[in-house]
C-alpha cells in the first residue's frame, strides 16, 4: 500500500531531481555530460507535454 505523501509526490519530486541532475551535469561536465544535461532537461519537459495535451482532450 502506498502512502498519501508518495502518491502525491513521487513523480514530482522524481522530475526535480533529474532536471537537478542535468543543470548540475551542464554546469560541470563536458562531453558525456552534454549529453545527459539533454536528456535530463528535455524528459520532464516531454512528460509535462504529454499530461498537458492528455489533459485538455479528455
Amino acid at each position: 500500500m502506498s502512502t498519501p505523501f508518495r502518491r502525491v509526490w513521487a513523480w514530482p519530486l522524481a522530475l526535480a531531481l533529474l532536471s537537478a541532475s542535468g543543470l548540475f551535469s551542464a554546469l560541470v561536465s563536458d562531453t558525456w555530460g552534454d549529453a545527459w544535461s539533454w536528456l535530463a532537461l528535455g524528459l520532464p519537459v516531454l512528460v509535462m507535454t504529454r499530461c498537458s495535451l492528455r489533459r485538455s482532450q479528455a
